[in-house]
């Protein structure tokens, strides 16, 4: 069996050598993944119940290294990823969440699999009027009743245990939000073996790069579907902030009019802007203005305030300990005025919140409806997650603004109810889900899963095999 090896260089090339078609085939591929782990029975390789669950180790120094199985039920991996985040030296596996005494995984599936089907009719009868601008001031919610399991790319052991929460301030002084000068580089080091059904070795990769474009790939997946994508708004300028811009300029960059970046360092930001604006980045980059902004700048509040009541989409990719905008930019009247995709995939502790909680209470929170008489945008009254039981423990803004089980809806479930109320043209014939994904205002928060980097990596592999990308061990 041959072995291919992706080092961060060859991974990069191969991903910035991408078409927009090759793009769009991983995100199917990986979609048909998280609707099978959101909603298989034990038979789907993929499903949640077929995973094996993780562990964590923190060593004396403090560098944590969390172990993260997954399965496809054709292929098997490992991704295995280090943080030096100062965590207490122990080892830690990962425990069932907040439903621990469901013990058959054949039982829980079912459980899972028949809640994603009874969400359709729930969604259709509670999100039917649901749009921007209603004549009601609340009600209509999708309530989903999710389940478990788990997965996520989250270095802190003691969350693996407790999810305990540790008091943050919900604001910091500056409003950037971001760890201190000099904080350490919190991208992960290590690398995904990939394994055939004989469990044999077929693939080594560094992780660096492939965890931020299969995160990218995952977030845009309801991006996709949205009707106004004009006004970006990224938060963060590292590798994740790279490849959310990437991928959305390649895949709807004709529909994009600027790119608004914010970050605690402006010479960061300035580099990614250079990245971007570099002679083959003109294709995907088109003439989409991009402009950068940090919170040393004067009118910084003003200007942060401004930026984000323009946006269409939101991408906070920072690893903040406290929220990175005033929770009323948003639910205000004048923040609740358009529907907004919010997406955040930064934060990986349960102590850490790039949005504030109080804009997840307030989507999730849904009172009875009675008349008004200006332009908004009605709650939803759920969050949507890549792993229900992972987020429970592990996203700070859904631990910290004490969002339940049955207010998040993971993605999976959403691809599974749009897949099956498609008719014969391909429509899905749910108007509330469908004018709520389009135009409503939907927040996802993603923590990350093993099954993510084996879908997405094994792809890769054979995409680097045709351009004869890497390093081959023919007989390892």
């Amino acid at each position: 069996m041959p072995l291919t090896i992706l080092s961060r260089s060859n991974l990069r090339e191969l991903l910035h050598s991408l078409t927009r078609d090759e793009i769009r085939t991983l995100q199917a591929n990986l979609s048909e993944a998280l609707r099978e782990y959101s909603t298989g029975s034990q038979d789907k390789g993929c499903s949640a119940t077929y995973q094996p669950q993780r562990t964590a180790i923190t060593r004396q120094n403090g560098c944590t290294t969390l172990f993260m199985p997954a399965t496809t039920g054709k292929t098997l991996g490992i991704k295995m990823i280090s943080l030096q985040d100062g965590a207490k030296a122990g080892c830690a596996i990962e425990r069932s969440g907040y439903d621990a005494d469901e013990s058959d995984s054949n039982s829980n599936s079912r459980r899972r699999v028949s809640s994603a089907r009874n969400s359709v009719a729930s969604i259709s009868s509670e999100m039917s009027d649901l749009s921007v601008g209603s004549s009601q001031e609340d009600g209509g919610s999708v309530s989903p009743t999710a389940t478990k399991d788990s997965g996520g790319d989250s270095t802190d052991s003691s969350t693996l245990l407790t999810g305990c929460v540790n008091q943050q301030p919900v604001i910091s002084k500056t409003l950037g939000a971001w760890p201190g000068a000099g904080t350490r580089d919190t991208s992960p080091r290590g690398s995904v073996t990939l394994l055939d059904g004989e469990s044999l070795p077929f693939a080594l990769i560094n992780a660096h790069e492939l965890t931020a474009f299969r995160t990218a790939l995952a977030s845009l997946m309801i991006f996709n579907k949205r009707k106004k994508v004009r006004t970006l708004l990224v938060f963060g300028a590292g590798t994740q902030a790279y490849w959310h811009i990437r991928l959305a300029l390649t895949l709807r960059g004709d529909e994009i009019r600027r790119v608004y970046i914010v970050n605690r360092s402006f010479d960061r930001a300035a580099k990614l802007l250079q990245d971007i604006y570099l002679p083959e980045n003109s294709d995907w980059r088109r003439d989409v203005k991009f402009s950068a902004v940090s919170s040393d700048f004067g009118d910084y509040f003003r200007i942060l305030k401004e930026h984000v009541r323009k946006a269409d989409v939101i991408f906070c990719c920072t690893p903040s300990l406290t929220p990175l905008f005033p929770a009323e930019f948003l639910t205000s009247r004048e923040g609740r005025q358009k529907g907004r995709l919010i997406i955040a995939v930064g934060s990986y502790k349960a102590h850490m919140a790039e949005l504030h909680p109080d804009i997840l209470r307030d989507e999730v929170n849904v009172t009875p409806p009675h008349r008004h008489f200006h332009k908004h945008t009605r709650r939803s009254g759920v969050v949507v997650v890549d792993s229900l039981d992972a987020a429970i423990k592990e996203a700070g803004e859904i631990v910290q603004a004490g969002v339940k089980p049955k207010q998040l809806v993971e993605l999976g479930e959403l691809l599974m109810v749009r897949h099956a109320t498609l008719n014969d043209d391909g429509q899905s014939e749910e108007k509330g889900l469908t004018e709520w994904v389009e135009k409503g205002n939907v927040i996802f928060k993603s923590v990350g899963l093993g099954l993510m980097d084996l879908v997405t990596g094994g792809d890769l592999v054979r995409l680097a095999r045709e351009r004869n990308l890497g390093t081959t061990v023919d007989d390892f």
